[in-house]
């Protein structure tokens, strides 16, 4: 009897849970099924939701803060209060439509619903009526909103703004509740199919389309958004087919990461096998992660002799290094030391391995607490801006996208596209990476180009010495933030390959590894701080030259000499 009563109220709970109308639910799941047109099914999903190792780095990139466009955050508390604007918008466009706003919901609602279900990657839980009326609603919003930024991209100033939506939609685009709205348009889950747009302006009267093609006016309203948006300023732009386009952010995306038909070029410029640009040659780099050469071999091997050895020799090489006349000279000041001609070149890398120390100790304490972290990913391979200056690698800005970074062997030059950084372009970039993530079947170019900023800007002053060689225009409060910007975009994104840039990364880091300076740190990391058994071995082989010095002086009674050598066990040698 009990496990009845459980069985039926476990059953009774998931109903009232979900809140679930069980005719309603019957009849979507019939409509469905045996309705569905095998069409459908060939409409690919291009509306995700943000994953969720993204969206914990920082939701509000990704979470709509002002207005809910479709369906994810519609009845959410925080953008519902904006309905009333939406509505009065609609009201605004029917004035323009040639038939009745009615009249254009029967006809999406009939032609278009299953296309529209099919474009969101998850199930759409809310009756045709529903769905229809708040996609005609929000495209209403939308194109009103876009038609200030076609108005600029004509050369023209949208002068009349209604009086209910003039707090909120701004010619000039400096409003903090327009710059609000820009950067919930671009938010993956936020996104009306195209096709949608295009059915309302069809509908619009020729007067208020300026006898344009419903195409035309909607792809001079996007590329006016671009321009507003964009952090990149190219001289020339991809032509992209508007038809070719899901959404407004798949719009965005193409002029960012055009393809070759957009470029107008028949085969791609640069054709790299990606086999060539994993690894470098082990002849061409000096790394830490290189394979075990024949130095460290015999280093090794001598170590395992001596731990084998006498357990003496192992007692006096710690007291030789660890007892009183290593602590002595470790008394010394840092800075006369630093001033040798030996220890002057590995200051640098002694330095750098205490902080790598000091980062490695602070994340095991971080660790430890418990506390769930967000996951991150190892940084690209590639040296600091400032890494790179001093070892005499000139940066110099292009007026290009993306794919025209490249680098020049000859003049050592690093050519990086001039990125405007306003207070939009974290949440711009974050977007289209996440929406790359999710439809990319090829490299993911964008996340590739943040990983390779995240990678040259560690510091302030690597942000301040591209802003004065004219690559970053930064519109931020200070470098720091444009530094915290490029380190905080890479997190939790799956590290990808892009040929050209993997080239351009590999050729930087040749030259960079040339350097004497360069290669004398990467010698001291390797061989020296980065293999105690290097440290052992040369303790040990001067711990048996003493030790034939003080049987030679035994012999041949140079008792003066050993008396300022330290004894086996410590103490100092009495004199005859």
């Amino acid at each position: 009897m009990a496990a009845k009563t459980l069985s039926s109220t476990t059953s009774s709970h998931s109903f009232k849970k979900m809140n679930i109308n069980e005719h309603e639910w019957v009849e979507s799941m019939r409509k469905s099924i045996l309705e569905h047109e095998e069409e459908i099914d060939k409409v690919p999903v291009c509306i995700f939701t943000v994953p969720q190792v993204l969206l914990a780095t920082d939701p509000e990139s990704y979470i709509p803060q002002q207005i809910a466009l479709g369906p994810f955050h519609h009845w959410r508390e925080e953008v519902y209060e904006m309905q009333r604007y939406k509505l009065a918008a609609a009201r605004r466009t029917q004035k323009n439509m040639n038939v009745s706003f009615e009249r254009i919901v029967e006809i999406m609602k009939k032609n278009d619903e299953p296309r529209i279900r099919a474009c969101y990657h998850k199930f759409l839980d809310m009756s045709g009526d529903a769905l229809i009326w708040m996609m005609a609603v929000d495209m209403s919003f939308l194109l009103e909103f876009l038609q200030v930024y076609s108005m600029k991209e004509q050369g023209r100033v949208l002068k009349k703004i209604t009086s209910s939506m003039s707090h909120l939609v701004d010619a000039s685009g400096k409003k903090l509740s327009h710059m609000a709205i820009l950067r919930d348009l671009v938010m993956v889950e936020n996104q009306i199919p195209l096709f949608l747009i295009k059915t309302m302006l069809e509908h619009q009267s020729k007067k208020a389309n300026h006898e344009k093609s419903p195409e035309e006016t909607l792809k001079s309203m996007l590329m006016g958004l671009y321009h507003e948006l964009s952090p990149f300023l190219e001289k020339e732009l991809p032509d992209v087919d508007i038809n070719d386009c899901d959404h407004l952010l798949d719009f965005l995306y193409h002029m960012t990461v055009p393809n070759n038909k957009e470029l107008g070029i028949m085969e791609a410029e640069i054709d790299i096998e990606e086999e060539a640009i994993t690894e470098v040659n082990d002849e061409d780099k000096e790394e830490t992660f290189a394979k075990e050469t024949d130095l460290q071999r015999v280093m090794s091997y001598i170590w395992n002799l001596l731990s084998k050895s006498n357990a003496g020799l192992v007692n006096f090489f710690k007291k030789l290094i660890f007892g009183r006349p290593m602590a002595l000279l470790m008394k010394l000041p840092w800075k006369i030391l630093s001033n040798l001609p030996i220890l002057k070149l590995m200051k640098e890398p002694m330095e750098r391995m205490l902080v790598r120390f000091q980062r490695k100790g602070e994340e095991n304490s971080e660790d430890d607490g418990g506390e769930p972290k967000v996951p991150t990913i190892e940084e690209i391979t590639i040296p600091s801006v400032t890494e790179m200056a001093n070892a005499g690698i000139i940066f110099s800005p292009v007026n290009g996208g993306i794919s025209d970074i490249s680098f020049d062997n000859i003049t050592s030059t690093l050519y990086l596209p001039v990125v405007d950084l306003d207070v939009n372009s974290e949440v711009y970039l974050r977007n289209l990476v996440a929406y790359e993530a999710c439809v990319a079947a090829g490299p993911l170019v964008v996340a590739r180009y943040t990983e390779l900023m995240n990678g040259i800007i560690d510091t302030e002053e690597d942000a301040k010495y591209l802003r004065e060689r004219g690559i970053v225009l930064n519109h931020l409060k200070s470098d720091k933030e444009v530094a915290d910007l490029w380190n905080g975009m890479s997190k939790s994104v799956k590290l990808t390959k892009v040929a050209k840039m993997d080239k351009v990364i590999e050729d930087v880091n040749k030259r960079y590894g040339r350097t004497w300076r360069v290669k004398m740190a990467n010698f001291f990391n390797k061989y020296v701080f980065g293999s105690w058994k290097f440290l052992t071995v040369l303790a040990a082989l001067f711990m048996l030259l003493l030790t034939g010095l003080q049987a030679f002086c035994s012999v041949y009674s140079c008792a003066r000499v050993f008396h300022q050598l330290p004894d086996i066990q410590g103490g100092a040698t009495e004199g005859n």
